[in-house]
Protein backbone atom coordinates (compact mmCIF):
# COMPACT_ATOMS: atom_id res chain seq x y z
CA UNK A 1 0.00 0.00 0.00
CA UNK A 2 2.40 2.49 0.92
CA UNK A 3 4.51 2.10 -2.10
CA UNK A 4 1.07 1.97 -4.11
CA UNK A 5 0.64 5.35 -2.59
CA UNK A 6 4.21 6.70 -3.01
CA UNK A 7 4.12 6.03 -6.71
CA UNK A 8 0.60 7.92 -6.67
CA UNK A 9 1.89 10.65 -5.47
CA UNK A 10 5.18 10.78 -7.54
CA UNK A 11 2.98 10.42 -10.41
CA UNK A 12 0.88 13.40 -9.26
CA UNK A 13 3.75 15.65 -8.70
CA UNK A 14 5.22 15.11 -12.04
CA UNK A 15 2.08 15.53 -14.09
CA UNK A 16 1.38 18.79 -12.00
CA UNK A 17 4.89 19.70 -12.72
CA UNK A 18 4.62 19.15 -16.73
CA UNK A 19 0.75 20.89 -16.35
CA UNK A 20 2.56 23.72 -14.79
CA UNK A 21 5.14 23.62 -17.47
CA UNK A 22 2.73 23.51 -20.33
CA UNK A 23 0.67 26.67 -18.93
CA UNK A 24 3.68 28.84 -18.13
CA UNK A 25 4.29 27.95 -21.83
CA UNK A 26 0.73 28.51 -23.22
CA UNK A 27 0.20 31.71 -21.03
CA UNK A 28 3.45 33.13 -21.97
CA UNK A 29 2.78 32.62 -25.72
CA UNK A 30 -0.07 34.37 -25.24
CA UNK A 31 0.81 37.75 -22.98
CA UNK A 32 2.03 40.37 -23.00
CA UNK A 33 3.27 42.85 -20.05
CA UNK A 34 2.91 46.33 -20.53
CA UNK A 35 3.98 49.69 -18.13
CA UNK A 36 1.52 52.42 -19.10
CA UNK A 37 1.50 56.42 -17.48
CA UNK A 38 -1.05 56.85 -20.27
CA UNK A 39 -5.05 57.90 -19.24
CA UNK A 40 -7.79 55.36 -18.61
CA UNK A 41 -9.34 56.46 -21.78
CA UNK A 42 -6.39 55.58 -24.36
CA UNK A 43 -6.18 52.65 -22.35
CA UNK A 44 -9.57 51.77 -22.04
CA UNK A 45 -10.08 51.96 -26.37
CA UNK A 46 -6.34 50.48 -27.31
CA UNK A 47 -5.44 47.75 -24.79
CA UNK A 48 -9.11 45.74 -26.18
CA UNK A 49 -8.49 46.36 -29.44
CA UNK A 50 -4.95 44.93 -29.54
CA UNK A 51 -6.45 41.56 -27.43
CA UNK A 52 -9.40 40.97 -29.89
CA UNK A 53 -7.08 41.57 -32.98
CA UNK A 54 -4.48 39.47 -31.80
CA UNK A 55 -5.87 36.73 -29.29
CA UNK A 56 -2.92 38.15 -26.49
CA UNK A 57 -3.91 39.30 -23.44
CA UNK A 58 -2.14 42.39 -21.56
CA UNK A 59 -1.44 42.81 -18.17
CA UNK A 60 -1.15 45.87 -17.68
CA UNK A 61 0.53 48.32 -14.47
CA UNK A 62 -0.07 51.89 -14.99
CA UNK A 63 1.65 54.77 -13.11
CA UNK A 64 3.46 57.75 -13.59
CA UNK A 65 6.61 58.22 -16.16
CA UNK A 66 9.13 58.63 -13.87
CA UNK A 67 7.83 55.76 -11.78
CA UNK A 68 7.99 53.59 -14.72
CA UNK A 69 11.57 54.30 -15.76
CA UNK A 70 12.33 53.47 -11.97
CA UNK A 71 11.10 50.00 -11.91
CA UNK A 72 12.46 49.65 -15.76
CA UNK A 73 16.03 50.34 -13.67
CA UNK A 74 15.44 48.12 -11.10
CA UNK A 75 14.41 45.31 -13.29
CA UNK A 76 17.10 45.65 -15.74
CA UNK A 77 18.79 42.19 -14.93
CA UNK A 78 15.35 40.69 -15.33
CA UNK A 79 12.78 42.21 -17.05
CA UNK A 80 9.32 41.69 -16.26
CA UNK A 81 7.83 44.60 -18.92
CA UNK A 82 7.82 43.80 -21.99
CA UNK A 83 6.79 47.41 -23.63
CA UNK A 84 6.65 50.60 -22.35
CA UNK A 85 3.13 52.38 -24.07
CA UNK A 86 3.09 56.13 -23.58
CA UNK A 87 5.54 59.25 -22.66
CA UNK A 88 7.44 62.11 -23.82
CA UNK A 89 9.85 61.52 -26.72
CA UNK A 90 12.51 63.40 -24.37
CA UNK A 91 12.21 60.99 -21.66
CA UNK A 92 12.65 57.51 -23.76
CA UNK A 93 15.48 59.34 -25.38
CA UNK A 94 17.28 59.73 -21.74
CA UNK A 95 16.80 56.60 -21.15
CA UNK A 96 18.43 54.59 -23.98
CA UNK A 97 19.41 51.64 -22.42
CA UNK A 98 16.14 50.32 -20.96
CA UNK A 99 14.96 49.58 -24.24
CA UNK A 100 15.65 47.54 -27.60
CA UNK A 101 16.02 48.61 -31.18
CA UNK A 102 13.02 48.47 -33.05
CA UNK A 103 11.82 49.91 -35.92
CA UNK A 104 7.98 49.37 -37.27
CA UNK A 105 7.59 48.03 -41.14
CA UNK A 106 4.53 50.45 -40.05
CA UNK A 107 6.79 53.55 -39.56
CA UNK A 108 6.85 54.16 -43.10
CA UNK A 109 3.60 54.93 -43.17
CA UNK A 110 3.67 58.09 -40.42
CA UNK A 111 3.89 61.48 -41.48
CA UNK A 112 7.14 63.34 -41.92
CA UNK A 113 8.99 64.54 -39.01
CA UNK A 114 6.93 62.19 -36.51
CA UNK A 115 9.04 58.31 -37.64
CA UNK A 116 11.24 56.41 -35.00
CA UNK A 117 14.33 58.36 -35.95
CA UNK A 118 16.09 56.85 -32.49
CA UNK A 119 15.36 53.17 -33.57
CA UNK A 120 13.93 52.60 -30.37
CA UNK A 121 11.22 54.72 -29.63
CA UNK A 122 8.17 54.77 -31.86
CA UNK A 123 6.08 57.74 -31.69
CA UNK A 124 2.32 57.16 -31.94
CA UNK A 125 0.42 60.22 -31.60
CA UNK A 126 1.48 63.90 -31.11
CA UNK A 127 0.02 67.14 -28.95
CA UNK A 128 0.30 70.73 -29.57
CA UNK A 129 0.48 73.73 -27.81
CA UNK A 130 -2.48 75.62 -28.81
CA UNK A 131 -5.35 78.92 -27.67
CA UNK A 132 -8.20 77.75 -26.53
CA UNK A 133 -10.87 80.67 -27.06
CA UNK A 134 -14.48 81.41 -25.42
CA UNK A 135 -16.49 82.02 -28.28
CA UNK A 136 -18.94 83.60 -25.26
CA UNK A 137 -16.53 85.85 -24.50
CA UNK A 138 -14.34 87.07 -27.25
CA UNK A 139 -16.71 89.89 -28.83
CA UNK A 140 -14.89 92.00 -31.62
CA UNK A 141 -11.22 90.64 -30.03
CA UNK A 142 -9.04 89.21 -33.03
CA UNK A 143 -7.09 86.20 -31.65
CA UNK A 144 -5.08 84.48 -34.47
CA UNK A 145 -1.64 83.65 -32.89
CA UNK A 146 0.63 84.96 -30.21
CA UNK A 147 1.24 88.45 -30.96
CA UNK A 148 -2.53 89.38 -30.22
CA UNK A 149 -2.21 87.82 -26.78
CA UNK A 150 -0.14 91.42 -26.53
CA UNK A 151 -3.94 93.17 -27.08
CA UNK A 152 -4.47 95.74 -24.15
CA UNK A 153 -8.00 94.58 -23.95
CA UNK A 154 -7.34 91.24 -22.63
CA UNK A 155 -4.82 92.06 -19.91
CA UNK A 156 -6.30 89.81 -16.82
CA UNK A 157 -7.84 87.76 -18.95
CA UNK A 158 -5.59 85.15 -20.31
CA UNK A 159 -5.03 81.93 -18.39
CA UNK A 160 -1.80 80.56 -17.90
CA UNK A 161 0.09 77.94 -15.64
CA UNK A 162 3.98 78.28 -14.31
CA UNK A 163 6.42 76.72 -16.86
CA UNK A 164 8.54 75.78 -13.88
CA UNK A 165 5.65 73.46 -12.63
CA UNK A 166 3.53 72.31 -15.36
CA UNK A 167 4.55 70.49 -18.43
CA UNK A 168 2.44 72.01 -21.20
CA UNK A 169 2.92 75.25 -19.69
CA UNK A 170 7.19 75.20 -20.49
CA UNK A 171 5.80 73.53 -23.84
CA UNK A 172 4.09 76.80 -24.28
CA UNK A 173 7.12 79.04 -23.28
CA UNK A 174 9.65 77.04 -25.52
CA UNK A 175 6.82 76.89 -28.69
CA UNK A 176 6.43 81.12 -28.21
CA UNK A 177 10.45 81.50 -27.68
CA UNK A 178 11.03 79.43 -31.23
CA UNK A 179 7.30 80.88 -32.84
CA UNK A 180 8.37 85.00 -31.64
CA UNK A 181 12.30 84.74 -31.99
CA UNK A 182 13.35 82.07 -34.39
CA UNK A 183 15.31 80.12 -31.60
CA UNK A 184 15.35 80.10 -27.55
CA UNK A 185 18.24 82.59 -26.95
CA UNK A 186 17.11 85.27 -29.72
CA UNK A 187 16.64 88.48 -27.51
CA UNK A 188 12.97 89.26 -29.38
CA UNK A 189 11.22 85.65 -28.30
CA UNK A 190 12.50 86.82 -24.69
CA UNK A 191 10.86 90.66 -25.54
CA UNK A 192 7.86 88.55 -26.09
CA UNK A 193 7.50 86.81 -23.13
CA UNK A 194 7.78 89.60 -20.97
CA UNK A 195 5.17 91.61 -22.77
CA UNK A 196 3.23 88.32 -22.22
CA UNK A 197 3.39 88.27 -18.58
CA UNK A 198 2.48 91.78 -18.33
CA UNK A 199 -0.87 90.80 -20.28
CA UNK A 200 -1.56 88.10 -17.92
CA UNK A 201 -1.69 90.98 -14.91
CA UNK A 202 -0.13 88.68 -12.22
CA UNK A 203 -2.86 86.02 -12.80
CA UNK A 204 -0.83 82.44 -12.93
CA UNK A 205 -3.43 79.32 -12.81
CA UNK A 206 -2.56 76.93 -9.89
CA UNK A 207 -1.82 74.29 -13.03
CA UNK A 208 -2.43 72.80 -16.40
CA UNK A 209 -5.66 71.60 -16.11
CA UNK A 210 -7.15 74.58 -14.27
CA UNK A 211 -6.14 76.75 -17.53
CA UNK A 212 -8.72 74.92 -20.26
CA UNK A 213 -10.87 74.61 -17.49
CA UNK A 214 -11.04 78.39 -16.50
CA UNK A 215 -11.77 79.26 -20.17
CA UNK A 216 -14.49 76.51 -20.83
CA UNK A 217 -16.26 77.91 -17.60
CA UNK A 218 -15.86 81.42 -18.65
CA UNK A 219 -13.60 82.60 -16.39
CA UNK A 220 -11.14 83.78 -18.43
CA UNK A 221 -11.54 85.22 -22.34
CA UNK A 222 -8.54 82.67 -23.55
CA UNK A 223 -6.08 80.11 -22.45
CA UNK A 224 -2.32 78.84 -23.42
CA UNK A 225 -3.16 75.06 -23.34
CA UNK A 226 -2.48 72.02 -25.43
CA UNK A 227 -4.75 70.35 -27.95
CA UNK A 228 -5.42 66.95 -26.34
CA UNK A 229 -8.17 68.69 -23.40
CA UNK A 230 -9.02 71.63 -26.09
CA UNK A 231 -9.96 68.98 -28.62
CA UNK A 232 -11.94 67.32 -25.64
CA UNK A 233 -14.55 69.83 -24.68
CA UNK A 234 -14.69 70.70 -28.47
CA UNK A 235 -15.86 67.46 -28.81
CA UNK A 236 -18.04 67.38 -26.03
CA UNK A 237 -19.90 70.69 -27.53
CA UNK A 238 -18.62 73.56 -24.96
CA UNK A 239 -18.59 77.05 -26.02
CA UNK A 240 -14.76 77.37 -26.99
CA UNK A 241 -12.75 77.08 -30.38
CA UNK A 242 -8.84 76.20 -30.72
CA UNK A 243 -6.70 78.32 -32.22
CA UNK A 244 -3.35 76.90 -33.41
CA UNK A 245 -0.97 80.11 -33.65
CA UNK A 246 -0.65 81.62 -37.11
CA UNK A 247 3.15 81.94 -35.54
CA UNK A 248 3.66 78.57 -35.78
CA UNK A 249 2.89 75.36 -33.03
CA UNK A 250 4.77 73.17 -31.95
CA UNK A 251 3.71 69.24 -31.82
CA UNK A 252 5.56 67.24 -29.55
CA UNK A 253 5.16 63.18 -29.86
CA UNK A 254 4.21 60.47 -27.11
CA UNK A 255 6.37 57.09 -28.00
CA UNK A 256 5.94 53.62 -27.19
CA UNK A 257 9.25 51.48 -27.20
CA UNK A 258 9.90 48.01 -26.74
CA UNK A 259 11.65 46.95 -23.00
CA UNK A 260 15.36 45.72 -23.11
CA UNK A 261 15.83 41.36 -23.34
CA UNK A 262 11.77 41.56 -23.31
CA UNK A 263 10.47 38.12 -21.96
CA UNK A 264 7.79 38.43 -24.81
CA UNK A 265 10.06 40.10 -28.11
CA UNK A 266 7.64 38.83 -30.64
CA UNK A 267 4.19 39.80 -28.94
CA UNK A 268 5.98 43.25 -27.80
CA UNK A 269 6.64 43.49 -31.34
CA UNK A 270 2.96 42.95 -32.44
CA UNK A 271 1.85 45.47 -29.80
CA UNK A 272 3.99 48.41 -31.74
CA UNK A 273 3.20 47.57 -34.77
CA UNK A 274 -0.88 47.37 -34.08
CA UNK A 275 -0.47 50.68 -32.24
CA UNK A 276 0.84 52.55 -35.45
CA UNK A 277 -1.63 50.10 -37.75
CA UNK A 278 -4.59 52.24 -39.39
CA UNK A 279 -7.12 50.61 -36.90
CA UNK A 280 -5.50 51.58 -34.16
CA UNK A 281 -4.38 55.30 -35.36
CA UNK A 282 -8.05 56.01 -36.71
CA UNK A 283 -9.92 55.22 -33.06
CA UNK A 284 -7.27 57.83 -31.70
CA UNK A 285 -8.48 60.41 -34.81
CA UNK A 286 -11.99 59.53 -34.30
CA UNK A 287 -12.67 58.15 -30.95
CA UNK A 288 -10.14 59.68 -28.20
CA UNK A 289 -8.68 63.38 -28.64
CA UNK A 290 -5.18 62.79 -29.41
CA UNK A 291 -3.74 63.62 -32.69
CA UNK A 292 -2.66 60.61 -34.70
CA UNK A 293 0.77 60.41 -36.95
CA UNK A 294 -0.18 57.93 -39.34
CA UNK A 295 -0.28 59.85 -43.03
CA UNK A 296 -3.78 58.25 -44.43
CA UNK A 297 -5.75 58.25 -40.66
CA UNK A 298 -9.01 59.13 -40.19
CA UNK A 299 -10.20 62.33 -37.95
CA UNK A 300 -12.85 63.24 -36.27
CA UNK A 301 -14.95 66.54 -37.17
CA UNK A 302 -13.46 68.01 -34.30
CA UNK A 303 -9.91 68.04 -34.96
CA UNK A 304 -8.22 70.57 -37.51
CA UNK A 305 -6.31 68.54 -40.05
CA UNK A 306 -2.70 68.84 -40.08
CA UNK A 307 -2.49 70.93 -43.46
CA UNK A 308 -4.61 73.78 -42.15
CA UNK A 309 -1.70 74.57 -39.10
CA UNK A 310 1.16 75.94 -39.55
CA UNK A 311 3.61 73.37 -37.50
CA UNK A 312 7.35 74.18 -36.25
CA UNK A 313 9.80 72.01 -35.04
CA UNK A 314 10.75 72.52 -31.72
CA UNK A 315 15.11 71.29 -31.05
CA UNK A 316 14.20 68.88 -28.51
CA UNK A 317 18.08 67.95 -27.98
CA UNK A 318 18.59 71.94 -27.03
CA UNK A 319 15.55 72.40 -24.73
CA UNK A 320 16.40 68.99 -23.07
CA UNK A 321 19.97 69.97 -22.41
CA UNK A 322 18.54 73.89 -21.38
CA UNK A 323 15.55 72.57 -19.24
CA UNK A 324 16.63 74.35 -16.34
CA UNK A 325 18.41 77.17 -17.62
CA UNK A 326 15.09 78.44 -19.78
CA UNK A 327 12.89 78.02 -16.54
CA UNK A 328 15.02 80.47 -14.74
CA UNK A 329 15.28 83.00 -17.14
CA UNK A 330 11.49 82.71 -17.21
CA UNK A 331 11.32 83.15 -13.53
CA UNK A 332 13.99 86.28 -13.61
CA UNK A 333 11.93 88.02 -15.60
CA UNK A 334 8.64 86.85 -14.17
CA UNK A 335 9.68 88.14 -10.88
CA UNK A 336 11.11 91.30 -12.07
CA UNK A 337 7.89 92.29 -13.79
CA UNK A 338 5.89 91.25 -10.61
Amino acid sequence: MKKISILLIACMLVTGLLSGCGSNESGSANKLVVYSPNSEEIIKAIIPMFEKKTGITVELVTAGTGEIIKRLQSEKQNPYADVMFGGSMAGYRENAVLFEPYVSPEDANLIEGHRNTTGFATPYISDGSVLLVNKNLIGDIKIEGYADLLNPELKGKIASADPASSSSAFAQLTNMLKAMGGDYENPKGWDYVGKLIENLDGKIASGSGAVHKSVADGEYIVGLTYEDPANTYVRNGAPVEIVYPKEGAVFLDAASAIVKDAPRMDNAKKFIDFILSKEAQDAFGTQLTNRPLRQDTKLGDYMTPYEKINMIDEDTDYVSEHKSEIIEHYISIFTNIK
